[in-house]
Parts: C-alpha cells; sequence; structure tokens
C-alpha cells in the first residue's frame, strides 16, 4: 500500500483514487467546510467508514462513539456512520483515511500490521489465555504503544474494539484434538503467518477470498475453515460446516483510527473529547459483542451445529509453539510484554 501525503493533492486526485464516489465527493466538500479543525467557532461533519451491517456489535460501537462526540460538541462535531460498506471495502478506505479523503474508520488490525508491524503479532495463535488477558494488555502502556506506532504512516489509533476468539469449523470431520485437524483442508487468509500455522497443526492451508469460503466448503474444495461465532453464524457457513471446534486459536483485535492529518486539524480541546469518547465506546462495544457472541452461539444450537469444547489447549500450543519461535526475533518485544500481562 503506498503512502501519500494528502497536502500534495487535489480534489480531482482524491477522486481519481476511487473510494467515495459522487456521494463521497459532497461530503468532502461538507468535511472540508470545517477543516477538519473542529474548533470552538467551527463546525465539522466526519464521515466513519464501516464494513459490518448497522446491527453488528462494531458498528455500534462507532455509534455510541459518534453520539458521544456529538454530545460532548453539542453537535459542533457531527460524525457520520457509514455501515455496510458503503464508502468502499477495508483495503481501499484504509488508503483514504490516510491521505484524509475519509477521515475514520474501524477495521482489524490484521491489515494495520503494514503499518505498525508490532500489530502483526496478533496473528499468532494461542498468545493469549483469554479474552481478559488480551485486555489486560490492550488496555496497558504496552498496546497503547501499538497505537501510537500508527502515527509516521498517517494514522491516529484512537481504541481498540473486540472481535472475539476465532476457531475452527470442518464439513465432515468432528476436530476434537489436534491429531484430527492432520491432513485436512483449511481455507486461511492470504497471510504467512496463517499459512505457517495451518502446517504447524499439520493440515493444508488454501488461502481464498472470504466470499469463496461458503461454496468451496460446499464442494468439498476445503474442508473447513475459522473465524469467530458471530461471522460463522453470520455468513452462514454453518450450513455447510456443522462441526465448531472451539479453540479459540487467535484473538485478532479491532482498531478505530483517525486521519493523522485530520486529527492534527483539531483543537487540542477536541482531541480530548474525540479520544475521551473513543475510550469510552470501548466498554459499550464489548458488552454488545459478547451478547452477540451469546446470541449466535444460541442460534448455532438451534440449527443443529455440533459445538465441541476444547478443555485443554496446551497440546494446540505445544503444535504451534515453532510459529511462535519463527516469529520471535520479529514480535520478541511485544510477545514479552504479552507474557508479563498475565
Amino acid at each position: 500500500m503506498t503512502h501519500i501525503n494528502a497536502g500534495t493533492l487535489s480534489r480531482r486526485d482524491l477522486l481519481r483514487l476511487g473510494g467515495v464516489g459522487l456521494a463521497g465527493a459532497a461530503s468532502l466538500g461538507i468535511a472540508g467546510c470545517g477543516g477538519g479543525g473542529g474548533g470552538a467557532g467551527g463546525r465539522s461533519r466526519f464521515r466513519l467508514a464501516e464494513v459490518q451491517p448497522d446491527d453488528y456489535p462494531t458498528t455500534l460501537g462507532d455509534k455510541k462513539f459518534a453520539d458521544l462526540v456529538r454530545e460532548r460538541t453539542d453537535g459542533r462535531i457531527d460524525i457520520r456512520v457509514f455501515a455496510n460498506g458503503q464508502l468502499g471495502e477495508e483495503a481501499a478506505v484504509i488508503e483514504q483515511v490516510q491521505i484524509g479523503a475519509i477521515e475514520m474508520t474501524r477495521v482489524s488490525s490484521a491489515p494495520m500490521t503494514e503499518f505498525a508491524s508490532g500489530m502483526g503479532v496478533f496473528n499468532l495463535p494461542f498468545i493469549f489465555d483469554s479474552g481478559e488477558h488480551m485486555w489486560k494488555f490492550l488496555n496497558g502502556a504496552d498496546g497503547q504503544r501499538l497505537l501510537d506506532g500508527l502515527e509516521p504512516s498517517g494514522f491516529k489509533g484512537l481504541a481498540y474494539y473486540d472481535a472475539g476468539a476465532r476457531s475452527f469449523y470442518t464439513t465432515k470431520k468432528e476436530v476434537q484434538s489436534v491429531e484430527d485437524l492432520r491432513g485436512l483442508k483449511f481455507r486461511v487468509q492470504q497471510a504467512d503467518v496463517s499459512v505457517a500455522f495451518i502446517k504447524a497443526l499439520g493440515a493444508s492451508p488454501t488461502p481464498m477470498d472470504y466470499g469463496e469460503v461458503y461454496s468451496s466448503l460446499q464442494s468439498g474444495l476445503i474442508d473447513g475453515a475459522e473465524n469467530n461465532p458471530p461471522s460463522y453464524h453470520s455468513s452462514s457457513h454453518y450450513e455447510v460446516a456443522k462441526n465448531y471446534t472451539l479453540d479459540e486459536h487467535t484473538r485478532v483485535p479491532e482498531v478505530l483510527i483517525m486521519s493523522q492529518d485530520r486529527w492534527n486539524g483539531l483543537s487540542d480541546e477536541d482531541k480530548e473529547i474525540i479520544q475521551g469518547a473513543a475510550k469510552e465506546s470501548v466498554a459499550f462495544q464489548r458488552e454488545k459483542w459478547d451478547q452477540r457472541v451469546t446470541e449466535d452461539m444460541e442460534k448455532l444450537r438451534a440449527a443443529g451445529v455440533n459445538i465441541i469444547e476444547i478443555d485443554d489447549p496446551a497440546p494446540w500450543r505445544e503444535a504451534t509453539r515453532s510459529v511462535i519461535e519463527r516469529y520471535r526475533k520479529e514480535y520478541g518485544e511485544v510477545l514479552d510484554q504479552i507474557a508479563a500481562a498475565r
């Protein structure tokens, strides 16, 4: 992804770069009226891009954040949340935020590894013992430093959001142990860490786009995939892969980010309001996430999904230890900080 200086771009350049279309062009003019400044006298309208549906926990967190900002500025800063990918897919939106064409977005921390390499640590398996362990790290000084590491690339990291834990699901064979994974073909994200993880378990990684997973499970091209419960349910993958093994191998948090250029244009007072509102929205988003997981797990059971609990994760950790060691040189400092958060 190319790093671009927004100051060198005209409106024509921004439109040529693509992402926002005619509606977005109009919004650019509106947002520009506030100049991103949001000072004591001016009004600002910012857009927050979200790829998930309106009722998804991250979208609800976005809206809570926007409501808090609107309330605390008496409407002087109006953040509009555009859900369902209205402003573009995740990768395109990240580029638009980087150049300041879109002011804010909520994305997975995974693609942000390109801009703050330490965030790649979240893709490693079994580095967190639980959700509580992860949040202890994220809420501490070391987690904040990872967010701050986005600034040199043009992003202001405002907060982390929850995305739960990813687990395996399969079409035919029940997976109750590491041995059961051997020889199975799993869809993975197109990332070296994901490929190495599946290979360490004795399975065969098959990188593919998310939109191809359902048909590939249905046709037998792959034997399984992995994701968190809300995504497993909302994608309808449970219809063709009815075995869900709760190994909870990775926890990849979401990040709420703002264009650094837009952030720099804010008054100190408005920076404090926006940052405070972002942090305060986290508890609300986490609550909505937990509710959604509970509801979706009930729906999965009602649909006849075979839920398999993993009582002892130790064999899974041992099987994937080589992946941790392979990336220790790159992520050693952060891994030590995560271990210390236990």
